[in-house]
């Protein structure tokens, strides 16, 4: 398997101005290489300048600014060039399919966070075996620096990246040929039904409640935002104040993100512990997101007819706060890990068939809680037919499958 592992780095005050100059110089490479392209395509005959070019052109940089660019890594710099290449091909593959293509743009400083070492020993070296107990990474032109590794390291280290996430520096560790660690069998499957006002519900009637962190802290956030926007246009990064004033918003997110992290992590670690076997519903959560099309007024020129949308806004806020998406990947990453199977099954009419006689009617979800079949009657949970439903699908993909 192919995993990754993130420690927080504990840099000195050099080492971390080391690494804000290895971020600033390797934006610099990354602004510079595109505007070559740019420059390339207008006043050269549209001329295609692509990333083999590009790093033979490498050691005449490193020559020509030995003191910025000739002090980090060769390999780095080349995967910042190679960054910039999956960036032009993602904008070629957009433009193809009559996507909204997103030219590649210029980095700012405070905009480029991360630089990859794409292999372990060059340019880069993880201390696998520390031998007085502090585990450091050592990296070209920056030094040793201290990690704080909470767990082990499994598998083969690849590539080493550092990421900056406002004031805090990351080390990225990517590793093939992690082995798995299996669990003992419990010889229990479960369904379970994603929703907002229960984080999911299981089939076996238990409830997750959902922590909404963003309507939590909805009140800090908004104050936080308020006090930017105050800011003129004109004055924004140009003083302290605001530049303190961004940093709590960004702050205020990234605690947000750290939170509902956790919540998944700890959520599918307790559904992959106690199940053999996890299903759950495909779910587009880019679809269910998006915002309702316009309805233009045929009798007025103009003018639009109500289309729900400020309705909408608020279950999407909901949705996207609860992160579907992220918990269903980390789950099926610790059940891969754990020797346990996820099963996505198709999610529709799940809350309106009847478990009992398998009546499928709109008029059977009576509410947002309530569900009772017009057929027979029966009474339940919502979310609870709707885990039972998704388990019933997921045995018949095994019996399929079988």
């Amino acid at each position: 398997m192919v995993r990754a592992y993130k420690f927080l780095l504990r840099p000195t005050v050099r080492q971390e101005q080391a690494l804000a100059g290895m971020l600033a110089d390797h934006c610099s490479l990354y602004n510079g290489a595109l505007q070559e392209r740019r420059d390339a395509y207008r006043h050269a005959s549209k001329t295609t300048v692509r990333y083999g070019g590009q790093s033979a052109q490498l050691k005449e940089i490193r020559a020509f600014d030995p003191g910025r660019q000739g002090r980090w890594s060769f390999s780095s710099q080349q995967a910042t060039l190679r960054r910039l290449d999956r960036a032009f091909a993602a904008f070629f593959r957009r433009v193809k399919a009559g996507l909204t293509p997103g030219y590649p743009r210029f980095k700012g400083v405070g905009h480029f966070d991360t630089v990859v070492f794409p292999k372990d020993g060059d340019g880069c070296r993880w201390d696998s075996t520390p031998h007085d107990g502090q585990t450091r990474v050592r990296l070209q032109g920056v030094g040793h620096v201290r990690v704080h590794r909470h767990r082990p390291v499994r598998g083969r280290v690849k590539t080493i990246g550092v990421k900056r996430e406002g004031r805090r520096w990351y080390v990225v560790l990517a590793c093939d040929e992690v082995p798995a660690e299996p669990l003992p069998a419990t010889g229990s499957t479960v369904g379970i039904d994603m929703g907002v006002t229960h984080f999911f519900t299981t089939s076996d009637g238990e409830h997750v409640a959902n922590p909404r962190f963003v309507e939590t802290m909805a009140k800090e956030l908004a104050a936080a935002q308020q006090h930017l926007a105050t800011f003129p246009r004109r004055t924004r990064r140009r003083t302290k104040k605001h530049r303190a004033a961004a940093r709590k918003v960004a702050k205020l997110h990234a605690k947000i993100r750290r939170q509902r992290l956790d919540h998944h992590h700890k959520a599918a670690n307790t559904l992959v512990t106690g199940h053999d076997v996890i299903a759950h519903e495909k779910l587009n959560t880019a679809g269910m997101t998006k915002s309702p099309a316009a309805r233009p007024d045929p009798e007025t020129p103009g003018g639009f007819l109500p289309n729900g949308a400020a309705a909408k806004a608020g279950l999407n806020r909901s949705i996207l706060d609860a992160g579907w998406g992220l918990f269903l990947s980390i789950l099926a990453q610790k059940a891969e890990s754990a020797a346990r199977r996820v099963i996505p099954v198709d999610a529709r009419n799940t809350s309106r068939i009847c478990p009992d006689c398998g009546h499928v009617a709109k008029e059977n979800r009576l509410t947002q809680a309530d569900f009772e079949c017009t057929a027979c009657g029966f009474t339940a949970n919502a979310d609870h037919v709707g885990a039972l439903n998704v388990l019933s699908r997921a045995g018949l993909v095994l019996c399929d499958v079988a």
